[in-house]
């Protein structure tokens, strides 16, 4: 379980709320752990050992375990129970399908993986997303506005005066609330900010394209904090992949503070 007061609490405490994505690709890690008898996870263990003291939060994108089989979802199982208890887990999934497909999607990553929430797609509406807010202490993070460029084939079309990303947000907080529903809402869009604030204003919003997608944490912050930040700033790729040598963890430990250090400043 993890409460919305215990992540205040951690944003306080680090003066941050970084969230570093475990995007881990084989292809991607350094030479040398590949001698590792599970190289993904010697790299996503050493990755968390060096960041945890600047994060609030881990986000696991599945789909780069899920692509190599049962040994994938090993490493993936092995790096949530890794994780400090008092850093916010998110299993990036995007699931969402009819109603007992969801429970069980939901058993998958709240009761197997024991993942403190889950990012959800809302395409198929308010039934495929309820199962995930049954469960408590667990949170339910719902695709609003993201940063990739299709997000415009539908997240930003009008229904009458609102965008449809309006309608999603305005629908999924009658299924959940400030205390297990969060967002996700792209950097690369910083003024659409203000209008996802007037729907949820005290929701959490967890951000990604800050850094190797070019968002700017200023305007994220300018245009969607709340009054206590009800931020989660992902990067990924741009702390991970900081060096591809022996010095990878090092790298990735000074490309988070440098992250802490520029959102402490916010808080």
């Amino acid at each position: 379980m993890f409460s919305r007061q215990q992540l205040i609490s951690e944003i306080n405490r680090k003066k941050s709320f970084l969230c570093v994505g475990l995007d881990t690709d084989i292809a991607k890690i350094p030479k040398h752990l590949l001698a590792e008898p599970d190289p993904v996870f010697a790299f996503n263990k050493a990755i968390i050992d060096a960041t945890k003291d600047f994060c609030v939060s881990y986000k696991i994108n599945t789909a780069f375990f899920e692509a190599v089989g049962a040994k994938g979802w090993e490493s993936m199982q092995k790096t949530f129970d890794y994780l400090p208890k008092e850093c916010f887990s998110i299993a990036d999934a995007k699931r969402g399908d009819i109603g007992n497909t969801s429970n069980q999607y939901a058993k998958a990553f709240f009761e197997t993986l024991n993942a403190d929430s889950v990012t959800l797609a809302p395409y198929m509406g308010s039934d495929s997303l309820a199962p995930f807010f049954q469960y408590p202490g667990k949170w339910g993070i719902v695709l609003a506005l993201t940063s990739n460029p299709g997000s415009a084939d539908y997240e930003q079309q009008k229904i009458g005066t609102e965008f449809l990303f309006e309608k999603v947000l305005a629908n999924t907080c009658k299924i959940g609330s400030e205390e297990n529903l969060m967002f996700v809402v792209g950097a690369t869009k910083p003024q659409e900010f203000t209008i996802i604030r007037k729907h949820a204003p005290k929701h959490f919003l967890l951000v990604p394209g800050v850094g190797a997608q070019g968002g700017s944490l200023e305007d994220v912050v300018k245009y969607g904090k709340s009054p206590e930040i009800g931020l989660l700033i992902n990067a990924s790729r741009s702390i991970i992949y900081a060096s591809s040598g022996l010095d990878f963890a090092e790298a990735a430990a000074n490309e988070a503070q440098a992250m802490q250090k520029q959102m402490a400043a916010f808080l």
